[in-house]
């Protein structure tokens, strides 16, 4: 994650020299000691595979200097795999040979070659190896220890990393960050104007409850990260692992890919993603979604838990609505506070169903919404700025505005609310309220099919 004092310029080209030196993927072929894989990094994950009973791998790395030297071996809890650990020369001097899952051992020694070997029991399939080692902090290893060595991967979870897996330590940004999108393609303009320069070549960490990793080649070039991990958290169990929260908490920007954002608060509220993800804001990073990443900036959150989703010519004839279920106590970040967020927003015609949103959170509070690529980046100091195609609509209330009927089981009559439309290049300070376009006035009558004033609120 972030060290205060560093400098940016030795870290830069210390990550660019070892981007490409840790090994995270074994390498066939590695079946002898002579063919061993190279280029361990200390605490950095490697995932092998045992293809058959005759397949073994060979790893190979060497001890700066006197120290312990852990090893972490997980795979699937069907087979039996195990290590073993020699100096350059002579018989094993540790090993894990037990049917623990994951097999993990220790061993004190001198600086020098060793050699590791991993092996069958019984079983063929997947594994994770980590190796951690008194390293000589370049080359082969070093990299930002704030957080410790990367602890080993779950059984079952899903984590694919792009770029160098060793973290990276950057020069502490001024101030955090958050990056509402509005679904649809995303806003390439977001992430090389805005977050790129914001995160100084750190670590990007992309979350989803499903999906596949195709972010992790879109956003390295666009963000010039040190890595992107996609890591798919489907349960509060992998919520609360120690590989998820550390991945989380040494990255300087989180991305919440599109989904469902009820599945991103039931798995994820409570757990270690969410204390995580708070971290990042706190230590000056940026975090921020699309779709229903973008749903769960808000401290107010659109959660649609079992219901249908609510559409704005129903939820304005009831401010109880059936569809209409507003939650909390998800993110605490200061900048987002009194606030919540919609997406897909002029292509759905989501106006209607933001002013239920805005009437039941009440008078006081904003309400934006975002079209389809399109973006706001939002600084720690409330400045947001647009990016993309679209527009950000943002609903605010002030002494005209009145909410002449918001009641429970009657038609929404909201009269003056506020309603900034920025284009790509406004701005808006969402502590504020300061910015470079003038606002105009719109009325919602729920009594009636046509119930903006004016027509067209967009």
């Amino acid at each position: 994650m972030k060290t205060s004092m560093k400098l940016v310029s030795v870290m830069t080209l210390l990550a660019s020299s070892v981007a490409n030196a840790c090994l995270t993927q074994e390498s066939e072929s590695n079946n002898t000691e002579s063919n061993a894989n190279d280029g361990i990094c200390s605490g950095v994950l490697i995932e092998g595979s045992i293809s058959s009973r005759n397949d073994r791998d060979w790893y190979r790395f060497d001890a700066a200097s006197s120290g312990t030297i852990s090893i972490s071996l997980d795979h699937n809890g069907n087979n039996d795999f195990d290590w073993d650990l020699y100096r350059s020369t002579g018989s094993a001097v540790a090993s894990g040979a037990t049917s623990a899952v994951p097999e993990t051992g220790s061993y004190s020694g001198g600086a020098g070659e060793y050699f590791l070997k991993v092996s069958r029991y019984s079983g063929t399939g997947w594994y994770d190896l980590t190796i951690n080692y008194p390293d000589s902090g370049s080359g082969g290893g070093g990299g930002c220890t704030q957080y410790g060595a990367r602890p080993s991967k779950p059984g079952g979870l899903q984590a694919f990393i792009s770029g160098n897996a060793q973290d990276v330590c950057i020069a502490e940004p001024a101030q955090g960050a958050v990056l509402l999108m509005g679904g649809g393609p995303d806003v390439d303009a977001s992430f090389s104007q805005r977050v790129n320069p914001h995160i100084d070549g750190g670590d990007v960490v992309v979350l989803r409850t499903s999906g596949t990793d195709a972010y992790n080649s879109y956003l390295l070039p666009l963000t010039g990260a040190n890595s992107v991990e996609t890591i798919i958290v489907d349960t509060v169990s992998r919520a609360n692992s120690d590989y998820v929260e550390w991945a989380i908490k040494s990255a300087e920007f989180v991305f919440i890919a599109g989904g469902d954002q009820s599945d991103y608060l039931n798995q994820w509220q409570g757990t270690k993603v969410q204390t995580a993800l708070q971290h990042v804001y706190s230590n000056n990073g940026i975090i921020g979604g699309t779709s229903a990443g973008n749903a769960v900036q808000g401290e107010y959150v659109y959660d649609p838990d079992g219901v249908l989703g609510a559409i704005s010519e129903e939820v304005v004839t009831d401010l109880c609505h059936e569809t209409v279920n507003i939650s909390t106590n998800f993110l605490n970040t200061p900048v987002m506070a009194n606030i919540i967020t919609d997406t897909h927003f002029a292509e759905r015609d989501r106006m209607g169903r933001m002013a239920n949103f805005l009437a039941n959170i009440g008078s006081g509070n904003t309400a934006i919404g975002v079209d389809e690529d399109s973006a706001l980046f939002v600084t720690e100091d409330g400045n947001g700025i647009v990016d993309g195609t679209g527009n950000v609509y943002v609903l605010k209330t002030d002494g005209q505005t009145s909410f002449t009927q918001a009641s429970c089981g009657q038609a929404l009559i909201l009269d003056d609310l506020l309603n900034y439309r920025l284009q790509p290049g406004d701005t808006f300070n969402v502590l504020t309220g300061a910015s470079s376009v003038s606002p105009t006035r719109l009325d919602i009558d729920g009594r009636y099919s046509n119930f903006y004033n004016p027509v067209n609120p967009y």
